[in-house]
């Protein structure tokens, strides 16, 4: 074979290796935890939703900077669980951009 012929059939067996394990998960998804974090994700809201309606005048400044802290806390929280999301490394875009050119 010519090296011409060669390097794409590599190529291609490179990504078919590393993309099928990615597949390859058995993971089945839990129903109960899906609802327990449903319910602590709206207790944090309803919580939030009654900060927001307090009546902070009478309340003095350390006890605004705990409420405000305490809000980003929860704000936090709330993004964390509900974060689902694909993470690329900067390596593998590195690949896929290369990979890109050369096949193109």
């Amino acid at each position: 074979m010519k090296l011409k012929k060669i390097i794409p059939v590599l190529l291609m067996a490179m990504c078919i290796s590393l993309v099928m394990p990615a597949f390859a998960g058995n993971e089945t998804p839990v129903a109960t935890e899906k609802t327990n974090n449903d319910a602590h994700a709206q207790q944090l809201i309803a919580r939030l939703k009654e900060i927001r309606d307090m009546d902070k005048s009478s309340l003095t400044s350390s006890e605004r900077k705990a409420l405000r802290k305490e809000v980003k806390e929860m704000k936090k929280e709330v993004k964390r669980d509900g974060s689902k999301g694909i993470y690329l490394s900067v390596g593998a875009i590195i690949i896929i951009i290369v990979l890109l050119i050369l096949l193109l």
